[in-house]
């Protein structure tokens, strides 16, 4: 399995960004994908979720901000990104889950200026 993510770049506070991430691959069985993002110093974490069935999952920090959605005939999923705040700016992975499974894309990097 492949990811392929794309979106990423340059916003003002306040403004938009959308990122898209593409699977290719052995996909037969998806759990879940998702937006996980990592701010220089920190850990990991989990942005959005998204489940085979279309339950969704934020974290609360972006909660009401961010949309994730998906295009399941494209095995493609979607962050859409208002309301950018600084603290926004990190590297954003995608992330497939399948079985038991795990897979990670490149990342791309988001960076919001005040």
């Amino acid at each position: 399995v492949q990811l392929q993510a794309s979106g990423g770049g340059l916003a003002q506070a306040g403004g938009s960004l959308r990122l898209s991430c593409a699977a290719s691959g052995s996909i037969f069985r998806i759990n879940f994908m998702g937006w996980y993002r990592q701010a220089p110093g920190k850990e990991r974490e989990l942005v959005a979720t998204i489940t085979s069935g279309g339950s969704t999952n934020y974290a609360d920090s972006v909660q009401g901000r961010f949309t994730i959605s998906r295009n399941t005939s494209k095995n493609t999923v979607y962050l859409q990104m208002n309301s950018l705040k600084p603290e926004d700016t990190a590297v954003y992975y995608c992330k497939l889950s399948q079985l038991r499974h795990h897979f990670w894309g490149q990342g791309t990097k988001v960076t919001v200026s005040s």
